[in-house]
């Protein structure tokens, strides 16, 4: 079941127990905390099987027509059953309810490391288009792909 959380101690929460879940994504503790202080002021996403809530999606508006996907996880038991395509389709179903016409996101490029090669082909999987490479903005190793939709 996917539901809109508005509550935000309950998107920390949900975000803590995902994330912390998902060390090899969210591995710098620093990055990891930020994505959970930010995601209570977001528009906050969950995905809950048997009582349990297993996934998320945080959207951040970035501009007056743009949204950014700013950080998504599903947990590894839940991956490839449809949950994170659920909640990227309820996400964009809310971003088009908003009135934004853009969907952002952003992720390492492709070829750089297999698992973030699986979470591009997801990207590209919904839809999005590549944008812009940025080599340096979070640092070498880790080259910033930007993806963007648009909405309307």
């Amino acid at each position: 079941m996917i539901e809109q959380i508005f509550d935000k101690d309950a998107k920390r929460t949900i975000a803590r127990k995902v994330l912390e879940a998902l060390r090899e994504w969210f591995e710098v503790d620093e990055s990891r905390e930020q994505y959970i202080r930010e995601s209570a002021d977001q528009i906050f996403i969950a995905a809950k099987e048997n009582d349990e809530y297993v996934g998320f999606l945080c959207l951040k508006e970035t501009g007056n027509a743009t949204v950014e996907l700013a950080v998504m996880g599903v947990l590894k038991d839940y991956h490839r059953s449809g949950i994170g395509r659920q909640l990227f389709e309820n996400a964009k179903a809310i971003a088009v309810e908003k009135g934004y016409s853009f969907m952002q996101v952003k992720t390492v490029q492709m070829g750089k490391y297999e698992d973030y090669d699986k979470t591009n082909m997801f990207y590209i999987s919904c839809g999005f288009k590549e944008f812009e490479v940025f080599p340096t903005l979070w640092d070498e190793d880790n080259p910033c792909q930007i993806y963007v939709m648009a909405l309307k």
